[in-house]
């Protein structure tokens, strides 16, 4: 076994220094510590990171929990998570809840007994209130991501998920629609409470009534409940147009409605919140409120890195990021062929 005293006499430095380099602490030259480096990969040397953990009082590892890996919305978050850790020093642990507050839990206290330096965590809903205290009574830094949870301050990178709702709406009866449908996630969820609140905003604002027979409220996981899409098609005044509150209840309701041999957007408008990925069949078809997902990822390391390195202010951080209007072809206006 390669150890740090056969690196400090091939590459003729002390050990002390060749700890210093693996470890990245005290001034070295760049000079001494590129031969060391070199070396290291010379002699196929891996640093042991158990020892190392123990002297830092850190294992340099993060954990990131998300809500469903295959959204492409998360995908790219994921990415943007990955990437800016990577640049940091620290490795990245990923845990997928699909939207389940006890598989949240199971992930929750595997990372208690991994002993991650710090998580970052996109809750289930409102519920996930209980695995953030667990986490902070354990004395775990962590950075929350898209939604946030009442009852809990820290650290946040969130969407402005109201204004991009009301912009989508807003886009639509600027096409003419006054009958708008809205399938949305489940309330219990911050995000979904915000694109309701938007939505209603939207209408309120340019004097159309709300009606509540037009508003579905599901989970955000892919939207396969066709009873519910049915009750709106079947409205005395049925919608002209649906505003779906994330990318996979968008292409449940346009499967739905295909099956249906209605067609988007010659007989019915279909916005969403959130971009699809680029393979989708749908894409560049769909018109969306674009989030910039890997920022988020990107930016929720960077605080949280901060917060564990014991640079960030003591007072919690709160980022909201834009989304963009990216106008497409699946609405048109109403009464037009």
């Amino acid at each position: 076994m390669v150890t740090i005293y056969d690196i400090a006499q091939k590459a003729n430095v002390s050990a002390m220094t060749v700890s210093k380099v693996i470890n990245n602490t005290g001034r070295i030259s760049e000079q001494t510590r590129k031969r060391v480096k070199k070396v290291m990969e010379e002699l196929n040397y891996v640093p042991n990171s158990n020892a190392r953990s123990l002297v830092l009082q850190q294992t340099q590892i993060l954990s990131l929990l998300i809500t469903d890996i295959t959204n492409p919305f998360y995908t790219s978050l994921a990415r943007g998570a990955e990437d800016s850790a990577k640049k940091l020093g620290y490795r990245l642990l990923f845990g997928n809840s699909d939207e389940d507050y006890d598989k949240e839990q199971d992930y929750v206290d595997m990372i208690l007994s991994t002993r991650v330096d710090g998580v970052l965590f996109a809750p289930a809903g409102d519920h996930s209130l209980k695995h953030l205290e667990k986490l902070r009574a354990h004395n775990i830094p962590f950075v929350i991501l898209d939604r946030a949870v009442p009852g809990i301050e820290s650290d946040i990178v969130l969407g402005d998920s109201k204004q991009g709702a009301r912009n989508l709406v807003e886009y639509l009866i600027g096409l003419g629609h006054r009958r708008i449908a809205l399938v949305n996630g489940s309330l219990d969820v911050s995000t979904a409470r915000l694109r309701y609140e938007g939505y209603a905003e939207a209408l309120q604002l340019h004097g159309i009534p709300l009606d509540d027979e037009l508003v579905v409220h599901k989970s955000y996981r892919e939207y396969k409940d066709e009873d519910q899409l049915e009750r709106l098609l079947q409205h005395p005044a049925p919608p002209t147009a649906i505003f779906a509150a994330n990318n996979f209840l968008a292409v449940g309701v346009i499967n739905a409605l295909r099956k249906r041999g209605i067609r988007v957007p010659e007989d019915m408008s279909v916005v969403c919140f959130d971009d699809l990925d680029l393979s989708s069949a749908l894409d560049p078809f769909l018109t969306v409120a674009a989030q910039p997902a890997y920022q988020f990822g990107a930016m929720g390391i960077q605080l949280l890195v901060e917060r564990i390195q014991g640079s960030a202010v003591p007072e919690p951080r709160k980022l909201i990021l834009p989304s963009e209007l990216m106008i497409r072809s699946s609405a048109k206006t109403f009464g037009t062929e």
